[in-house]
């Protein structure tokens, strides 16, 4: 009854390194990204799981959150595409349109830049577009004015690779100004400033002094203050008045920054929940993250279904063994389950190793085919077991087991393409778990190879 395991010629799949799942064939993004992801390496083909990553979905929210914003739009890719894979997803967002990248980590952004360099993917030299995206990258290390100038410095790797980079500190700044005169090179900036967050940004106090202080560096040609920043941190509740006291903090750090001379061209505030819920928040750029892959920011305002975003993500995995157990036997360690009946259990080979989060024993949902089941018992490192059913009618008569070794179990997915296949979502499994659905996707680790299927250039699309 289940689902056939191997990959149909449609499915791509790449087990390396969790930020380097792109292949260096040069791609261009009006291409099939497909082209640009391995063919199944060794190691995916000896994998006992697999992520399928469908690229048409991506692209298809892309479009949709790019239709609500109206404005120009970046495609936040940090944290390899929040699990999905880094090259894939970006090469994917430029052909849906996306005419800006985004990466939390300095060590990401020079990953990306390598990436799209190899893919045939052109350097911006005047306004950004989906042709030649600009790369904003807003965590970098902490440096001196020194380490910053050194021949072998990061910031100055970033200069070359074209990077656009956050300041919010006046050392950030310094350092900067040292890594831009000693590569002889402009350090195009976006100043952030702290709306509310309490987070990264410059407080109101700081401002005044960091907006002077950039200012002469710019007047020193060291760098250009292309753009204004900040993050909200409550997008998600439309009703608590939060966004709108984020607005107004706002517009009084823009009054300072004109105040000292500068006039970045470049306003961006809004991720995927403001620019759903907070249309004033839009701006100039506005920053696709979760939405991106499928989710919503906050299924309690929106499911994804109700927004029209399709999941990306499929979690998968063959059962590697079917048993039949009898009553009262515990289950994984500790015991802390114990068969009601004697039942049939499966055995998957997904454990927190992986990213399945420990708190989902005994209750994250799995679907095997069309039973609808879950988690029985601790989660292990490499394993989970699944409760299949009884193993006897109510007469005591045996039951035949109702699953196969090799048919497919999927912790989360895209229901609404399953037809009669019961398929969990990483909503589920982030309310069962007691977390958000970012944390779900996100977390899942580098040995779950990643497949893709799907061609956002036409809409083709397959299921392995």
């Amino acid at each position: 009854m289940g689902q056939e395991t191997a990959a149909a010629p449609a499915a791509q799949c790449d087990n390396r390194g969790v930020t380097t799942s792109m292949d260096s064939a040069a791609t261009t993004p009006s291409t099939a990204p497909r082209s640009a992801v391995a063919q199944c390496a060794p190691s995916a083909a000896a994998a006992t799981s697999r992520a399928v990553i469908d690229l048409e979905a991506v692209a298809h929210n892309g479009r949709l959150l790019a239709q609500v914003a109206g404005v120009p739009w970046m495609a936040v890719v940090k944290a390899d595409a929040y699990g999905h894979g880094l090259g894939p997803v970006a090469l994917t967002a430029l052909s849906a349109g996306a005419s800006w990248l985004g990466v939390a980590q300095l060590s990401e952004a020079l990953t990306l830049r390598s990436l799209l360099d190899e893919a045939g993917v052109s350097r911006p030299a005047g306004e950004p577009s989906a042709q030649a995206p600009r790369v904003l990258t807003w965590l970098l290390p902490v440096m001196d004015p020194v380490q910053a100038a050194a021949e072998d410095s990061p910031l100055r790797a970033a200069l070359a690779a074209d990077l656009d980079l956050s300041v919010s500190t006046l050392p950030q700044l310094e350092a900067l100004s040292a890594a831009a005169r000693a590569q002889k090179k402009v350090a195009r900036l976006h100043l952030k400033v702290d709306t509310g967050m309490s987070r990264g940004g410059a407080t109101p106090e700081e401002l005044p002094t960091l907006a002077a202080a950039l200012r002469r560096a710019e007047d020193g040609g060291a760098v250009d203050v292309v753009g204004l920043w900040s993050h909200l941190s409550r997008a998600d509740e439309p009703a608590s008045g939060s966004t709108e006291e984020h607005l107004e903090r706002y517009r009084r750090a823009e009054r300072v920054v004109r105040a000292a001379g500068l006039n970045p061209p470049t306003h961006h505030l809004a991720a995927t929940g403001g620019l759903l819920w907070h249309p004033q928040a839009r701006m100039d750029l506005v920053r696709a993250g979760i939405g991106l892959y499928g989710l919503s920011p906050d299924p309690s305002v929106a499911t994804g279904a109700e927004l029209g975003l399709r999941p990306a993500m499929r979690l998968e995995s063959p059962l590697v063994q079917v048993k039949r157990i009898e009553a009262g036997q515990a289950v994984s360690y500790g015991g802390t389950w114990r068969a009601p009946t004697d039942r049939w259990v499966g055995l998957v080979p997904l454990g927190y190793s992986d990213g399945v989060p420990r708190a989902a024993g005994s209750t994250g949902p799995v679907g095997v085919g069309s039973i609808r089941t879950s988690i029985v018992g601790r989660v292990c490192m490499d394993q989970v077991v699944v409760d299949l059913g009884p193993a006897v009618d109510k007469t005591g008569a045996p039951l035949p087991a109702p699953a196969q070794v090799g048919d497919t179990a999927v912790l989360w997915g895209a229901p609404q393409d399953s037809g009669r296949e019961a398929v969990p979502t990483a909503d589920e499994w982030a309310q069962a778990c007691g977390t958000i659905n970012y944390e779900i996707v996100t977390r899942l680790g580098a040995r779950v190879p990643r497949c893709y299927v799907g061609d956002p250039g036409t809409g083709d699309y397959s299921r392995p």
